[in-house]
């Protein structure tokens, strides 16, 4: 029985005011058939219309013409041979017009083979290339039907076709747009880049008639050349709805001569348009596999405005009745009382048929008021196989200067997880020319690194259609659509950060505060939409993440400067020496504990006029100077910072009177244009062991003193009192190790200072525990060692006048 799927039903019900029947027939079949019509010749045939749906059986070996070549575009169409038929084809036609010969235009196979090997650095594009032509031809017969209704009154639809014969490697492209005469296929390709749109739309500029939708894609003429990419022999046969014969063109890779000729084999004639036949090459022919030129047709071209038909193997599932077991048979006839019922089986019958493969509406071309959150959801999913809703979204229209349409996308989570930030080729945007894809592999033309998590599509007007990486990073309007989106996705992400639901902002800082930390260092042009994005830990609030607005929102009316401090953790910074006095004096400090904070805080230099100060740094001014007091404390202490310089000799470059501590002893300072201790350690872990090259940029350390702590006035008073004497020496190597160790410096020794350490405390701790005849025996024993050491002194004595 004849089965008619819903899409068969429906072309023929589109076809009902043309004089189409259809009719059935019992016991047939659709064939799947070589796309090379030119190849198989078949006598004159009676039309006759049957949906693709037969009985299961598929012949592969009969003529495209059961493809409806004649008039219907491919809908079905299936010739019955008949009778009369046969008797009419046995007269012997007239011999077809011989095919004329022409040379290319000079230089064309130089250029061709440019074209070939170095226009193109993707095969696959060559049919993107000849369906935007296709789409050229259909939206210009559009246009000239709106004046002239004559031009597409031979077959109404408007669509492309593309049937793939994998078995002879052979792709056969069909459209039914306006066609082209014998004089304009000399002219579009005889000669390289020379292009029947670029002339069409010269004409409507020049008649000033160019008020129309004049939306036409690339260009014909190296776009169509694209076919040699996979095919060495292309045949083009084309029917213009002003001319009264079809014409043949074929040429062949690497020659310098291409033939036309006038179609005349009935089979092959068609009432309007142009159908492109593609002989693949031997190592090219997996691009004629069904499945993957679908897959091709929704990657570059799923947004063309016209219907794409590719043609597909199909199935659906019926019951049929399965034939008794002989034995089986038998004990149910002895079993009266059983009741018998035939047996059925499920099978799959496979069929083939045209599916309609660009089925998705661009959603940026629709007004952003009509859309919805669900939609724009629902394509950001489709389009990059995700399954989570991104966090944020943002449809705009540029017009002017640069005319391009964009759908962005803010991910909810980081594909390549949150430490990969230096990753800057993504298949995050991609980017389409009037609804026709180019590519979606960039290095930062479109986007910078840092926002390279950024997904979304971008659809121009006025770049061309064979954009190529040189055209990109050249082009003026790649440039100013790069500035535009990326101010779009900052509005986008400054939308997230302001809205109610704070949890949504906290999931993207987790996942992307990295990218934007790395915007500061790569971006200046940016500091002002990046510095408000960023978020720290601080001294007032260790737990939840605060902004450099709620920072300077909280700063103390005399503050005039943003404090932080660098460390790689939180229980590290906030235990420093260096935040004693800030806590006291209540300023709010920035805990900077990614890798990355310091150099971008250091980027930024500043925030809405207030200056970063890194509190690690010497000349740290707190705005409470004493001015008497710090000329008491000099006069006091100036000549022990001196004595303690003298002993320290190169460690450090100056010692001085310390206006930051409270309750620690000493502290080491970084000077005020070397690394911090925390960059310094950054660096020489990056430094792959060898630290040499590193010394120069260490910069000078001062050593500060508090002279308000018991352990410096007894350094104090030893000076004064002994200054040659050792164990004072040694108090003041341990203190400027602990120093080192507090500061958060790597000290160049840790044995020593451990041994140090067990010095300092087998003094401190020696006796301490021990019973009193312990500590008699102990007494006597270094009262003993003491003696021997001053027995074995010699003085000199004189021997006849010498010593």
């Amino acid at each position: 029985m004849l089965r008619l799927s819903k899409r068969s039903v429906s072309n023929l019900l589109r076809s009902g005011d043309r004089s189409f029947r259809v009719a059935a027939a019992a016991g047939t079949s659709i064939s799947r058939s070589s796309p090379s019509t030119t190849d198989v010749k078949r006598g004159d045939t009676e039309s006759r219309w049957y949906s693709s749906l037969t009985d299961g059986k598929c012949r592969k070996s009969e003529s495209l013409a059961h493809l409806n070549m004649k008039t219907n575009w491919f809908i079905g169409n299936r010739y019955e041979s008949t009778a009369a038929a046969s008797d009419s084809s046995s007269q012997a036609p007239p011999p077809p017009p011989p095919a004329e010969k022409f040379e290319y235009q000079a230089e064309v196979s130089r250029l061709m083979d440019l074209i070939v090997n170095s226009l193109y650095s993707n095969k696959e594009v060559f049919l993107r290339e000849l369906i935007s032509n296709a789409s050229d031809a259909l939206d210009k017969l559009r246009y000239l039907s709106v004046t002239n209704p004559e031009l597409s009154k031979d077959a109404a639809d408007l669509d492309i076709r593309i049937y793939a014969d994998k078995e002879n490697g052979v792709i056969t492209l069909t459209d039914s747009g306006i066609g082209m005469t014998r004089e304009e296929l000399v002219d579009c390709l005889g000669k390289i880049a020379q292009s029947g749109t670029a002339k069409f739309l010269k004409s409507l500029k020049d008649n000033k008639d160019a008020g129309g939708d004049n939306n036409l894609i690339g260009q014909f003429g190296v776009g169509f050349y694209s076919a040699f990419l996979v095919a060495d022999r292309v045949t083009v046969s084309t029917k213009s709805p002003k001319s009264d014969k079809q014409y043949v063109w074929e040429g062949e890779e690497g020659s310098s001569s291409y033939t036309i000729k006038e179609e005349t084999d009935p089979q092959l004639i068609i009432p309007r348009g142009t159908r492109i036949t593609l002989h693949l090459k031997p190592d090219d022919k997996g691009f004629a596999d069904p499945e993957r030129v679908q897959k091709l047709v929704k990657n570059y071209s799923q947004f063309v405005s016209f219907p794409i038909y590719t043609w597909q193997e199909k199935g659906y599932t019926k019951e049929v009745e399965v034939e008794d077991d002989p034995d089986e048979s038998k004990k149910d006839d002895q079993d009266d009382q059983t009741e018998r019922k035939k047996k059925t089986k499920k099978v799959v019958e496979r069929y083939w048929d045209w599916e309609l493969t660009n089925e998705t509406q661009p959603i940026w071309l629709r007004n952003s008021k009509e859309v919805t959150t669900e939609e724009y959801n629902e394509f950001y999913r489709k389009t990059f196989n995700e399954y989570l809703d991104p966090l944020a979204s943002s449809h705009f229209t540029t017009e002017g200067e640069v005319e391009f349409r964009s759908i962005l996308y803010v991910p909810p989570v980081s594909p390549m997880g949150k430490d990969d930030v230096v990753n800057q080729k993504t298949k995050n945007i991609r980017l389409y020319v009037k609804r026709v894809f180019i590519s979606d592999d960039f290095d930062g033309e479109l986007f910078p690194r840092y926002l390279s998590f950024i997904k979304g599509v971008v659809d121009s007007h006025d770049l061309p259609l064979n954009v190529s990486r040189e055209i990109l990073q050249e082009s003026r309007i790649v440039r100013i659509m790069k500035k535009r989106l990326v101010k779009k996705a900052f509005d986008m992400i400054l939308g997230i950060s302001l809205s109610e639901n704070r949890e949504d902002y906290e999931k993207f800082w987790d996942n992307f505060g990295k990218h934007l930390k790395l915007g500061c260092i790569e971006d200046r042009e940016n500091h002002k939409r990046i510095a408000p994005l960023l978020r720290f830990f601080s001294s007032q609030s260790e737990n939840d993440m605060i902004s450099l607005d709620e920072y300077v929102e909280n700063m103390k009316a005399e503050q005039k400067a943003i404090y932080y401090i660098a460390s790689d953790s939180i229980t590290s910074a906030k235990n420093a020496p260096f935040l004693e006095k800030l806590l006291e004096k209540e300023l709010e400090v920035l805990y900077l504990v990614e890798p990355i904070d310091e150099v971008a805080i250091q980027s930024l230099k500043s925030y809405k006029d207030k200056d970063f100060i890194d509190i690690s740094k010497e000349d740290l001014d707190l705005g409470d100077k004493n001015e008497e007091k710090e000329a008491a404390a000099k006069k006091e202490f100036g000549q022990t910072c001196d004595w303690i310089k003298k002993r320290l000799g190169d460690k450090v470059a100056s010692v001085q009177i310390s206006s930051r501590l409270s309750s620690s002893p000493c502290v080491l300072v970084s000077g005020k244009f070397g690394w911090s201790a925390n960059m310094e350690r950054l660096m020489k872990a990056q430094s792959a062991g060898d630290t040499t090259s590193l010394e120069f940029m260490k910069g000078r350390r001062v050593f500060e003193i508090n002279p308000d702590h018991s352990i410096i006035k007894n350094i104090n008073a030893a000076y004064k009192s002994n200054p040659n004497d050792e164990e004072a020496m040694k108090a003041i190597d341990l203190m400027y190790d602990a120093a080192l160790v507090s500061s958060g410096f790597t000290p160049e020794n840790p044995a020593e200072l451990g041994g140090k350490i067990y010095e300092m405390m087998d003094t401190a701790l020696s006796g301490k525990w021990s019973s009193p005849e312990v500590q008699a025996q102990q007494h006597m024993t270094q009262t003993h060692n003491a003696e021997l050491l001053e027995a074995e002194v010699v003085e000199p004595v004189e021997v006849d006048g010498k010593k």
